[in-house]
């Protein structure tokens, strides 16, 4: 399992070889995914802006996802994550954004959406792409294995130089 630290340094070293900005769409991480980026001195270069969307009020309002959309699917959804990541795309100067929802726990789970779900949405112009994972853990191991798998995903992402 890569350290955030390693996952920053090489996503640093590629945006910079694009001349690439990104912005970040936290719900259930609280805004370490930004944290964990902007830990590294340079940052300026290559990361915009994180919004911090936990409610569904702020979803709406900084990413523009239709309430109709929350009410529909719930936060913790594709669908969801998908408008989140797309609306850091057209709220943001940048080119790449990622976008995560999830029940950290302890609370909050269902039968439907058991503590651990993460909805992932990763945008760039080519597109937006979304994932789910299941994290075990408690809520400090749910939220940094989200980071993890964020991270990744952004390099995962990038278009070949």
């Amino acid at each position: 399992m890569e350290h955030p630290a390693d996952l920053v340094t090489a996503l640093a070293r590629e945006l910079k070889a694009r001349g690439w900005m990104m912005a970040t769409a936290e719900s259930c991480t609280g805004g370490l995914i930004a944290g964990a980026c902007t830990e590294v001195s340079g940052s300026s270069d290559w990361f915009e802006r994180g919004f911090v969307t936990y409610s569904n009020a702020a979803k709406h309002g900084l990413l523009g996802v239709p309430m109709a959309l929350i009410e529909a699917h719930g936060a913790v959804s594709e669908p969801v994550a998908r408008a989140m990541a797309a609306g850091a795309l057209a709220h943001a100067p940048v080119q790449l954004t990622v976008a995560v929802t999830g029940v950290a726990g302890p609370t909050g789970g269902s039968a439907d959406k058991p503590v651990g779900t993460v909805w992932f949405g990763w945008a760039t112009p080519d597109g937006v792409f979304t994932e789910h994972r299941r994290f075990d853990g408690d809520r400090a191991a749910v939220r940094q294995a989200t980071v993890r798998h964020a991270l990744a995903g952004l390099l995962q992402r990038l278009p070949a130089t």
